[in-house]
């Protein structure tokens, strides 16, 4: 199970609080730094890679010595300047492995769902299999659409790793494997959702298919990073004067919360170095922005 000695992760972080820090992008990776065109140099110049406890809005997140986490300011560099996707102004920040290129690696996008609590009450009676083929279906809807105005078709294979949710720490997560249409390696749509009081704290991983297990190993240090400070955690959470969301952990796995928000929750695919493909959000939003950068 991906979530494993997640408690003594949880723990271990608590008690092991450790200053923030930064470096440049040309300290921690010299040689692929110099590589770079002059211009592309003075991007990179304007995003610090921090490590040690940040704190984000409602959150703390408490980055290790092996991943570097960026702001949300430098992670749209990444995800717009970068990655050449459209801007946006949800994301908190991201997150990346030390081990690789950063740009070049899978990473972490992080932000914030205001979606109201979300009960976790349906989760130990979810049929995943029929999830999945509503999932399905809604995707042949979208398809049509994406037909209709001059984009590619995608599949959705199945499940890359079947739901998860822990009830102990109300953190779920699941992927899906999808196929582009013009693209010759699957696609790997990983997601952790993290509950909270009156929202949930989303981790989409951007990776490829052939990171899967990679990502799964990887997948417990990143959920234990994160914790909604006091006040915000979903015991915190208030019937008499907080609101409540109208799905359950099945309505976050279908896409309900984003739907409801008009959050563009994209993840992104790194194809080759500098070209990219905006993968989609969450199905059966229609507002989806599909772009290469070459």
């Amino acid at each position: 199970m991906i979530i494993r000695n997640l408690c003594a992760g949880l723990a271990l972080a608590a008690t092991t609080v450790t200053s923030a820090w930064a470096i440049s992008v040309e300290e921690a990776y010299p040689e692929e730094y110099s590589r770079e065109t002059p211009e592309w140099q003075a991007v990179l110049d304007t995003i610090d890679l921090k490590q040690g406890v940040q704190n984000l809005a409602r959150v703390t997140l408490d980055v290790p010595q092996n991943y570097y986490f960026v702001n949300s300011k430098d992670a749209e560099t990444i995800l717009h300047d970068v990655w050449g996707n459209p801007p946006g102004d949800t994301v908190m920040g991201m997150l990346f492995h030390k081990d690789g290129y950063f740009i070049e690696n899978w990473g972490v996008e992080i932000f914030y769902e205001d979606t109201g609590h979300v009960s976790d009450s349906d989760a130990a009676d979810m049929d995943f299999d029929a999830l999945l083929a509503d999932l399905r279906s809604d995707m042949r809807s979208e398809n049509r659409w994406r037909e209709q105005n001059g984009y590619e078709r995608i599949e959705l294979l199945g499940w890359a790793e079947p739901p998860h949710y822990d009830a102990t720490e109300h953190k779920l997560y699941w992927a899906k494997e999808l196929d582009f249409e013009t693209y010759e390696t699957n696609v790997l749509n990983y997601n952790i959702r993290v509950l909270g009081r009156e929202g949930v704290l989303v981790l989409n991983f951007i990776a490829d298919i052939g990171d899967l297990a990679e990502v799964k190993t990887a997948a417990p240090d990143v959920l234990a990073m994160p914790s909604f400070t006091e006040g915000n955690t979903y015991a915190d959470f208030n019937p008499s004067t907080d609101t409540v969301a109208a799905y359950g952990i099945g309505g976050l796995i279908a896409g309900k919360a984003a739907a409801k928000t008009g959050l563009l929750a994209a993840a992104l695919l790194l194809l080759k170095k500098f070209w990219f493909v905006l993968l989609i959000p969450l199905i059966g939003l229609k507002n989806i922005i599909f772009g290469r950068r070459a």
